[in-house]
């Protein structure tokens, strides 16, 4: 069989197509296999080049290509598109990812291990069920107030409702169902102490993670979630970081005109959100601060350090609270990315620059 300069791969549940291309990148091979027989196909092929998208199971099939003693790939799926011709289909996306591989300046994906993988499972599984336990709340909320029950919004409202619950008069068929409701709530409850308690251990047991939570408004989630899913080797500077995270602005410039948009929202999510809601609790803070120091008290040392301190509040009265703690999120993903290169502690600066 010919040597194949690379192979790209386009997956799916059951059905893989793969194209292959030689040295002068002319089409050599076009396969369709079936899942049990990708990796005997495979085997039998001079180590190469394995080009995929990194979608689903993606770095599965990365790991046992890459045991197989060929060279993985994954291409971001965003940055595959542009090369996928009119008419798609299987064999037009596989030619689009070999194509997408053979730009010099394409961007890939490093492989995660099975243990990152596992970790980055039980923190999707814990944001999972705080999002049903919200999504309970909600309906529970809601269907008490057409019976004239309402509270707050608040850990301490949900108690304050049930209690209103049972001293309101209501049909039996709709005490059933605020019980089953409130009863799937507790287990909720418990099934996340439970999520909560092991990833506390495993935050203990991480110096990395413990490192990262020295850094103002990154808890033990924010740091967990750090570490599973950034590898700071891959990334330049803690811009090319934050760029990636989504906390850096668009542009939108031509003709020498620079113009800057919002920011992009691409990359994490879940980090992203992880950063702006810690960033928020810190202007919380530092406001919080600042209106008891106008009020003549007395306060300590903030955990920003005077210098970042100073910039957040010049930047607050400037600028929408909002926009300040994107911009703080910013600075926080730069703060995580040099501390993980050096694995320096985060110190506070006490002067300004």
């Amino acid at each position: 069989m010919s040597e194949f300069k690379r192979i790209a791969i386009d997956t799916s549940k059951s059905v893989f197509t793969l194209h292959g291309v030689g040295a002068d990148e002319r089409p050599l091979l076009r396969k369709t296999l079936s899942r049990s027989a990708l990796l005997p196909f495979l085997s039998r092929l001079a180590p190469t080049e394995i080009a995929l998208e990194a979608c689903g199971s993606a770095h599965h099939w990365a790991r046992q290509v890459q045991a197989l003693g060929h060279a993985p790939r994954l291409i971001p799926p965003q940055y595959v598109k542009p090369f996928v011709k009119r008419g798609k289909n299987d064999r037009n996306d596989a030619e689009a990812i070999s194509e997408a591989a053979s730009r010099p300046g394409m961007r890939s994906v490093p492989v995660k291990t099975t243990e990152r993988q596992a970790q980055t499972c039980t923190l999707g599984v814990r944001d999972l069920l705080v999002r049903q336990r919200t999504q309970l709340v909600n309906a529970l909320r809601g269907h008490a107030a057409e019976f004239g029950a309402v509270a707050p919004r608040s850990v301490a409202g949900l108690a304050t409702l049930k209690t209103a619950l049972r001293d309101t008069d209501l049909p039996a068929e709709a005490r059933e169902t605020f019980d089953f409701l409130i009863r799937q709530i507790e287990r909720l409850d418990q099934e996340i102490k439970i999520l909560d308690a092991r990833l506390t251990a495993q935050h203990k047991a991480n110096p990395v993670t413990r490192m990262l939570a020295g850094i103002p408004g990154i808890g033990p989630i924010g740091a967990l979630t750090l570490a599973a899913r950034v590898d700071p080797a891959q990334f330049a500077s803690g811009r090319h970081l934050a760029a990636w995270i989504g906390l850096t602005p668009q542009e939108h410039s031509t003709g020498g005109r620079q113009q800057m948009g919002g920011i992009s929202r691409a990359g994490d999510e879940r980090l992203r959100q992880l950063l702006v809601l810690g960033a928020t609790s810190v202007i919380r803070h530092v406001v919080a601060r600042q209106a008891a120091a106008a009020a003549g008290k007395s306060v300590p040392p903030g955990p920003l350090g005077a210098a970042l301190e100073a910039w957040l509040v010049s930047l607050l009265e400037r600028r929408p609270r909002k926009l300040c703690a994107v911009a703080l999120a910013n600075k926080m993903a730069r703060i995580a990315w040099a501390m993980m290169t050096s694995g320096e502690q985060y110190r506070r600066r006490t002067a300004a620059a």
